[in-house]
C-alpha cells in the first residue's frame, strides 16, 4: 500500500491487577519505612502484587481478553501481538509467544518490547506504522509486569515503589482524522546506570557471586531518574502538540507514566496544564512501569472520562532512558 498512511486508532482496552494488596503499613513490616514516608515522597499507598507461581503472561493474557471484548476481535484476527515488558517469563521464547497460544491467536507475529516504563508507548507506535501502511489489520499491545519479583525487598528506596499489573490495547484502522495522530520516541544511553538490573545478562552472567551480591534486583538512581523524566516528559509532550498543529490548551487529558506524584506535578506545572487534566492512580496502585499507561487508560474508558472527539495525550519515560510522547484523537 503507497501513499498516504491510513489513520490507525485504539479501538478496545482491558487491564488486570492481581487481588493481593500491599499497603504501606504492610511494609513497615518489612523495611525502614513508614506510611508518611512512602505518601509524601511518591504519593503512593498501596501496590497490587502477583502470587508467587503467576507469571507475567498470565496477567497479560486476563487484560488481552478484555481488550479483544471491549474491541469485538476474535483472537483469530490478531496480526500481530506486542508485549511491553521487564520481566518475561523467561528470556526466550518471548512472552509475546507464550500469549498468542494462550489467546488461540492463530499464526500471529509477536515479541517482546524491553524498554522499561516506556515499552507500552513504543509498542503502539511500532504497530501504528504497520497498520497504517496496509501491512496488518488489528494489533495486540500489552504492557505487563511482575516487578515484585526483581523488586529488593531489602531496599527501601525501590521496594516501595513498584506493583504488579497489566494493561491491553487493540489497535486497528479508524476513520480519517482520529487515532494516533503523531508520536515522540527517544533515548538517552549516557544515563542508562540509572535504571537496571546489573546482572543476568551477557555482561553479567548469573553466578554465585552476583547472586550473592544481590545484582539481579533492580537497581535506580531515584535522583537522576527524576530530573530527566520532568524534562523529558514536557518536552516529548510539546512536540507531539505541535506535530499535530495544536496547542496544550487542546489537550483534553493526559495520562502520563504513574511513576511518582512529585514528576507528575512537575510535568503539569511545565506543560502550564490544569492539575485536573492528568490522570493519577499510582496511589492504589504504585509504579508498574509498562502497565502503568495502559491501566490508567482502560480505567478513563471504562470510567467514561474519555470521550469521542476527545485529544488524550501518553506520555513516559523509563530505563535506558527512554522516552515517549503520543497523541491520540479518540
Amino acid at each position: 500500500m503507497k501513499g498516504k498512511s491510513r489513520a490507525v486508532g485504539i479501538i478496545g482496552t482491558g487491564s488486570y491487577t492481581p487481588p493481593r494488596v500491599l499497603t504501606n503499613f504492610d511494609l513497615e513490616k518489612m523495611v525502614d519505612t513508614s506510611d508518611e514516608w512512602i505518601r509524601t515522597r511518591t504519593g503512593i499507598v498501596e501496590r497490587r502484587i502477583a502470587e508467587p507461581d503467576v507469571p507475567t503472561s498470565r496477567l497479560a493474557l486476563l487484560s488481552a481478553q478484555q481488550a479483544l471484548e471491549s474491541a469485538q476481535v476474535e483472537a483469530g484476527q490478531l496480526d500481530l501481538i506486542i508485549v511491553a515488558t521487564v520481566t518475561p517469563d523467561m528470556f526466550f521464547p518471548c512472552t509475546a509467544s507464550l500469549l498468542q497460544h494462550e489467546l488461540g491467536a492463530g499464526y500471529a507475529a509477536g515479541f517482546d518490547m524491553l524498554v522499561g516504563c516506556t515499552g507500552f508507548v513504543y509498542g503502539c507506535a511500532v504497530a501504528r506504522e504497520m497498520i497504517g501502511v496496509g501491512r496488518y489489520e488489528h494489533a495486540l499491545i500489552i504492557g505487563a509486569e511482575t516487578l515484585s519479583k526483581i523488586a529488593d525487598w531489602e531496599d527501601r528506596n525501590t521496594c516501595v515503589l513498584f506493583g504488579d499489573a497489566a494493561g491491553a490495547a487493540i489497535l486497528g484502522p479508524v476513520e480519517d482524522g482520529r487515532g494516533i495522530l503523531t508520536y515522540s520516541l527517544g533515548n538517552d544511553g549516557t544515563n542508562a546506570d540509572a535504571l537496571k538490573i546489573p546482572a543476568g545478562g551477557s555482561l553479567m552472567p548469573t553466578s554465585e557471586e552476583t547472586v550473592a551480591k544481590r545484582l539481579h534486583y533492580l537497581t535506580m538512581n531515584g535522583p537522576e531518574v527524576f530530573k530527566f523524566a520532568v524534562r523529558a516528559m514536557a518536552q516529548s509532550s510539546l512536540e507531539v502538540v505541535e506535530r499535530a498543529g495544536l496547542s496544550m490548551s487542546d489537550v483534553d487529558l493526559v495520562i502520563p507514566h504513574q511513576a511518582n506524584l512529585r514528576i507528575i506535578d512537575a510535568a503539569a506545572k511545565r506543560l502550564n496544564l490544569p492539575y485536573e487534566r492528568f490522570v493519577r492512580n499510582l496511589e492504589s496502585y504504585g509504579n508498574t512501569s509498562a502497565a502503568s499507561i495502559p491501566l490508567a487508560l482502560d480505567e478513563e474508558v471504562r470510567g467514561g472520562r474519555i470521550k469521542s472527539g476527545d485529544h488524550v495525550l501518553l506520555s513516559s519515560f523509563g530505563a535506558g532512558l527512554s522516552w515517549g510522547s503520543m497523541l491520540v484523537r479518540w
